[in-house]
This record gives structure tokens, C-alpha cells and sequence, in this order.
């Protein structure tokens, strides 16, 4: 049970079941919404030791993928810190498995785990296009944007099967909706087709997120996402294509990446983008566990000062949800993270605001031809 974000003591991870390979979290975290409990069952424990399942002996997990067959696709925001008002979401629950993902508590609504369930146990939406084009189609004013996604990751591997989100996207363009997206997959190419016709009207921005430019950390921090020099390469490929383009540095976590600022801004404007931006790390709810588990497994020595660090920015808690610091956090650390980006930001000319999308030729019609009335 973790302890309190007020209590001055490093807080203590769940008991964590077997480490699974290539993935962010081998823990089932108790839900906040579960109507059930576990309890160890010692002969349940003593079968298992006996007829031990392939994929826990080899230390793999399948992912598992269900149809999500919700009636809507557009979430309504109204978070007065968030640049976004609508966002969609084609996948519930995320792949990638990084272990700081804020997104995790939201399995936990479908009665799963924020741990392991999260990353293993996905739901897709099979109808999102069509779910899409009638949020549009009933819009009576015209929205600013749209933002692809707002919690998990839209280009998550099974992306490249399913073509959720580039269907989606064929919607938005013939709609002439705007879209911003932000992933940490190089598979967003896939679509530079879509994004030059859309970028012909103003429609498209594109952020990559970077974290690190160490392979080695990312493999274990966000075991399934694309590599740092994958994410370099989405950067220059959509730069060369003229779309605009920007890098999103998140989370900045102290003791981990908070010295790496400089670095990753210089990358990111040598691959072409035009402009950046910043989160530090959030912690809400079974996020907390599962990201203390991460450092006990692989930053154990470090565990110590990073923890410390963290409650540096959250007034010696690990986590504030109050608007307007949940993101950027508070204190002496919190601003010179602040005044270290603005810096090199500035030196490399990537704190130039975005430039605003164009949703002047917005069609809910989504280019469909009016019949013509007999009677």
C-alpha cells in the first residue's frame, strides 16, 4: 500500500507480480472503482507453481484487444489549463506501457488495473469514423480543433492494423475540421499523405513527444513507443513534408530527464520542428504506484533523490491536482526546470507560438453532395 503524498517517506510500491518483458508494469494496483477483491489463495498459489502459464514462465504477456462499442468518440473538455477543448480517442488503454502514463487510472472506470491491465488489456473502437462524422455533422457552431488524442496514444501499434486514426483523419479532412496530433511513434508518417492535402487548408499540426535521447532509458520507461531516434526521424519527415511541427518535452522528470532540456530541444529543432513545449510529471491516483515500482526496478539507487525531487514540485507531495500547476508544478525546482527551457527554447527559436489553425471552411456536411429536393 503506498503511503500518503504528504508522508516525508519514500512511498512503498504494492507487491508486484512477475516482471513481464516489454512492459512498463508488472503491477495489479487495487482499483478505485472495483466491485471485487483479490485475496491470495494459497492453493490457487500451489496449482499455479504447478502448472505455471507459457506466458508468465517466459516473462511475456499477450495483449489482449476488445471491441469498444461506446456511442460516442469526442470527449468535451473543459480543464481551464489544457489547450484543447475536444479530443478523440480510438483507443482505450495504451500499448506503449510508460510507466508515468497519467492516462492509467482510466482503466480503471472498465473495472481493470492501471498496471499491467492497462497496457495488455486494450479496447478499440471499431465504429470511430462513423461515431466521427455524426459528432460533426450535429455541430451547430464550428469547433477551433480537435485534438488526436487526449489521453492515449493514437498511433499505438495496433494503429498499424486497425487505421482507426487514419480513418478519422479522412473525416476530418473532408470535413475541414482542424486536427492537432501528439504521439511518440514514427508510424504518424504513414499518413504524410493525408497531413499535405489537410496542411493545403491549414488543417494539421503534428508534436512529438520526446522524453530522452537515451535508448536505454526509454526502453525501460516506455518499453513499446518508438525509439528517440524513430521520434527524430517523424520529426524531419514531417518538417520535409512542410508540415508544421512541433516537439512536446513530457514528462520532465527530476533526476531522470530534467538536465536533459537542452539536448532534446537542440535535436528536436536540428530535425525541423518549429516550436516546443513542456509538462512536468503527474502522479494522480495508481499512477503513483506503478512509477514507484518502475524506480525500484530499475533506478533503485536513484530511487531516493528522484522521489525528492518530485516532492520538490508538488510543495513535498507527489502530486497537486490544482489547475494551473498540475503541469508545470511549483517551487525553486518547478522554475528553474521553467527558466531552463524558456532559455534554450528561446536559443533555438522554438518558443514561437503555434500558429493557429484554420477552421474557416468548416463543412459538417463532411463534403457530402446535397440532394437535390423532388417535391
Amino acid at each position: 500500500m503506498s503511503s500518503s503524498p504528504e508522508n516525508s517517506r519514500s512511498p512503498t510500491p504494492p507487491n508486484p507480480g512477475p516482471h513481464f518483458v516489454g512492459r512498463g508494469s508488472s503491477l495489479e494496483p487495487e482499483s478505485r472503482f472495483s466491485k471485487q477483491v483479490r485475496e491470495l489463495d494459497l492453493d490457487e498459489v500451489d496449482r499455479s507453481l504447478q502448472e505455471e502459464p507459457e506466458e508468465f514462465s517466459s516473462g511475456k504477456i499477450k495483449t489482449i484487444f476488445y471491441e469498444d462499442l461506446s456511442r460516442s468518440i469526442v470527449s468535451d473538455n473543459d480543464s481551464p489549463d489544457l489547450s484543447f477543448r475536444y479530443s478523440l480517442n480510438p483507443y482505450r488503454g495504451c500499448e506503449h506501457g510508460c510507466a508515468y502514463c497519467y492516462a492509467r487510472p482510466t482503466h480503471e472506470y472498465l473495472d481493470l488495473n492501471a498496471g499491467i491491465d492497462f497496457e495488455t488489456r486494450l479496447f478499440v473502437k471499431p465504429n470511430a469514423a462513423a461515431l466521427f462524422k455524426e459528432w460533426i455533422r450535429k455541430q451547430k457552431t464550428t469547433p477551433d480543433f480537435i485534438a488526436f488524442s487526449g489521453v492515449t496514444d493514437c498511433y499505438q501499434p495496433i494503429e498499424r492494423n486497425l487505421q482507426l486514426t487514419r480513418a478519422c483523419l479522412e473525416v476530418a479532412l473532408a470535413a475541414r475540421l482542424p486536427i492537432r496530433i501528439v504521439t511518440k511513434n514514427h508510424l504518424v508518417t504513414r499518413d504524410l499523405d493525408l497531413f499535405r492535402k489537410m496542411n493545403e487548408h491549414g488543417l494539421i499540426q503534428v508534436g512529438i513527444s520526446l522524453t530522452s535521447l537515451d535508448q536505454e532509458l526509454t526502453r525501460t520507461l516506455e518499453p513499446r513507443t518508438g525509439s528517440p531516434k524513430a521520434r527524430l526521424q517523424a520529426i524531419r519527415e514531417l518538417s520535409d513534408n512542410e508540415i508544421p511541427v512541433f516537439t512536446m518535452l513530457a514528462p520532465i522528470i527530476p533526476g531522470i530527464n530534467d538536465s536533459s532540456i537542452p539536448e532534446l530541444l537542440e535535436a528536436a529543432k536540428e530535425a525541423g520542428a518549429e516550436g516546443a513545449t513542456y509538462t512536468v510529471l503527474r502522479l494522480p491516483w495508481s499512477v503513483e504506484p506503478v512509477f514507484v515500482n518502475w524506480l525500484e526496478e530499475n533506478q533503485p539507487s536513484r530511487k531516493e533523490a528522484i522521489i525528492s525531487g518530485i516532492r520538490k514540485l508538488r510543495g513535498g507531495k507527489l502530486y497537486n491536482s490544482k489547475f494551473g500547476e498540475r503541469m508545470r508544478g511549483t517551487g525553486i525546482m518547478a522554475e528553474q526546470i521553467h527558466q531552463t527551457f524558456q532559455i534554450f527554447a528561446r536559443k533555438h527559436g522554438l518558443n514561437k507560438p503555434f500558429p493557429k489553425l484554420n477552421n474557416s471552411q468548416f463543412d459538417p456536411t463532411c463534403g457530402a453532395k446535397k440532394q437535390r429536393r423532388l417535391f
